[in-house]
């Protein structure tokens, strides 16, 4: 998402493309782990990036992810609440465990599909930790295709991660109806969607323009 402290390429080095006329480009509202795709919130100036944080400070912004994982979880739809902390404070290798003492983190999922051997997930995130998603399901047992640090190596080590945030829900004008955009789901999941059951219907990338 950005350079980090190990610098490098970055989705910023690109966000001048996305200026669209305004003396400066967007910045990043929030970010995705690395190799996740899907919906990613900018905001074109000052003033869109604060209402956002406010947004996301007070809850206020839906989240919802697809991910396919290993197994099948212990109940069709459930709660996952499991508070998270940081192995190391090592910004180029954060690595979050469970621990009784570390900070909240609650995902709600729900089963949509499965083969057996690996289930296509639906996850709404209620709280946003470093590595939320991925920590908690390999803790229930179901990590995700391709995560390589909290998932299994010996299988996932050529496969990338199956984790796409699918839709974000935006209440960004009062009196409005929130901002609903969804991603369709990128080639490299379509084989394991697929198999779960998933059919792509001809939709659009967004229902309404995400631009504020």
């Amino acid at each position: 998402m950005h350079a980090g402290p190990g610098g490098g390429p970055n989705l910023e080095d690109y966000l001048d493309e996305l200026r669209f006329g305004l003396p400066k480009p967007p910045a990043l509202a929030h970010r995705l782990d690395r190799d996740t795709s899907g919906c990613l919130i900018l905001g074109r100036h000052r003033k869109a990036l604060a209402r956002l944080g406010r947004l996301f400070a007070g809850g206020r912004i839906a989240k919802t992810y697809w991910a396919v994982v290993r197994g099948r979880p212990p109940r069709p739809a459930g709660r996952i609440d499991l508070p998270l902390a940081k192995i190391t404070a090592d910004r180029r290798s954060w690595r979050m465990r469970v621990e009784a003492g570390g900070r909240p983190a609650v995902t709600d999922y729900r089963v949509l599909g499965d083969t057996g051997e690996v289930s296509w997930l639906e996850l709404r995130p209620q709280t946003g930790r470093t590595h939320q998603l991925r920590v908690h399901l390999a803790a229930l047992g179901c990590p995700i295709v391709g995560d390589v640090i909290y998932g299994r190596p010996e299988e996932d080590g050529l496969l990338p991660l199956h984790l796409h945030a699918r839709a974000v829900r935006i209440p960004l004008y009062a009196g409005r109806e929130p901002i609903h955009v969804e991603a369709p789901p990128p080639g490299h999941l379509l084989d394991l969607l697929g198999a779960c059951g998933y059919a792509p219907p001809n939709e659009p990338s967004q229902s309404r323009s995400p631009v504020t």
